[in-house]
């Protein structure tokens, strides 16, 4: 959804996955969504390998030259994955060689994790499913659910609106709802100085997750910003030609 910047792209962001929390087939979706935030550098993924449950994590380890983390469960019933990543995190912290962290699980017991992190100044980014406890999910600067992250998801799709009556994936995708409009007004109204003046789409998108960490045009059935922002038909939008036809601005009606 959101337009990388230079600087967005040269970060370096620390991707840490609950083995035990995680859903091993969407690695690659996980990757490029952290991906547009800055280079993977760091790649772990945590739990009991000596269980039958982690063989599903074996064949993308090598493929995806992620390290796997051994974790003993040293209490029947209990999750010992949790601290240890968090003990991992807080080295890496203090290491200083990111910038950012990708905290793939939907346990609720990262947030604490999460805001430690975030209150360090650097980036979080959180990858889960959409039960997470929201707690997890704000504490994040940007959380993404893996239901959005499915493969085929908008292949192909053209800047415009979807008809919500003959598209073949309505179940999957909401309605543009007084609440996705809201929140658009609001992020708009956070980046202009005046009435009736431009707003780049980077900017809009940055408000955006300053007011809802998990907003994701993908939830609507689009797969960019732009094109959600077109489908409301209630803002004008133009590329500008003087910083790059990839730079787009919105402007309310």
């Amino acid at each position: 959804m959101k337009e990388s910047s230079e600087s967005q792209i040269n970060k370096n962001i620390a991707m840490l996955i609950d083995g035990d929390n995680a859903q091993p087939s969407l690695i690659e979706e996980m990757l490029s969504e952290a991906g547009k935030y800055g280079n993977v550098t760091i790649r772990r993924i945590y739990g009991d390998w000596t269980t039958s449950s982690m063989n599903s994590w074996k064949d993308y380890l090598h493929k995806h030259a992620f390290q796997p983390i051994q974790q003993f469960r040293y209490t029947k019933g209990k999750n010992a994955t949790d601290s240890a990543m968090i003990i991992d995190a807080m080295d890496i912290l203090y290491a200083g060689h990111v910038d950012g962290f990708c905290i793939v699980s939907s346990d609720g017991d990262y947030t604490k994790l999460a805001t430690r992190l975030r209150e360090s100044g650097l980036f979080v980014m959180g990858i889960g499913r959409k039960d997470t406890p929201q707690s997890f999910v704000k504490a994040c600067v940007i959380f993404t659910f893996v239901e959005n992250l499915s493969s085929d998801d908008d292949e192909g799709q053209e800047e415009k609106p979807i008809d919500y009556k003959t598209h073949p994936r309505t179940h999957n995708h909401k309605k543009l709802d007084r609440f996705a409009l809201n929140l658009l007004k609001r992020a708009y109204e956070m980046g202009v100085g005046k009435e009736g003046e431009w707003v780049d789409l980077s900017t809009l998108a940055n408000n955006l997750y300053k007011i809802e960490p998990s907003f994701d045009s993908r939830e609507y059935g689009y797969k960019q910003l732009q094109q959600l922002v077109k489908a409301t038909n209630l803002y004008d939008v133009e590329r500008s030609r003087l910083k790059g036809p990839s730079q787009s601005y919105i402007r309310m009606k």
